[in-house]
Formats: C-alpha cells, sequence, structure tokens
C-alpha cells in the first residue's frame, strides 16, 4: 500500500514534468510540485528502511528473550 503510494507520487510528478502547456516546461524550469512530490516519495521509502530496522532488531530481542526464559 505505501509503495503504491509511492509510485503514484513519482508518477505524478512524471506527468506533470510532460505536461507541454505547463509554463516551467514551456520554459525548462524545474516544477516546484514535481519536486516536492518526489521529495516526499524518496522520504517516505526512507521511513520504510527505518522501519524494516526496528522491526527486525525488535524481532531478533524478542528471540534473544525467549532464548533466555529457556
Amino acid at each position: 500500500m505505501v509503495e503504491d503510494l509511492v509510485q503514484r507520487l513519482r508518477k505524478r510528478a512524471e506527468i506533470r514534468r510532460q505536461i507541454t502547456t505547463r509554463k516551467s516546461v514551456q520554459n525548462n524550469e524545474p516544477d516546484r510540485i514535481s519536486d516536492l512530490l518526489e521529495e516526499a516519495a524518496n522520504e517516505i521509502e526512507a521511513l520504510q528502511e527505518e522501519v524494516k530496522k526496528y522491526e527486525k532488531h525488535i524481532a531478533l530481542r524478542h528471540l534473544e528473550e525467549q532464548k533466555n526464559e529457556k
């Protein structure tokens, strides 16, 4: 679901940059909204990686605690 959101954000940024009637496209300037969409997608991905690290850490800690209880 989150990956869907990341893909949608990136696709929307790509679409915005291809609309030839947009002033930023005509002037060959960066599209600030597209940049923000991509920045948000990148941040979501980075946060997903952090969550995975913490989940792994918690799982390992839980296994260690179970091992020590025996």
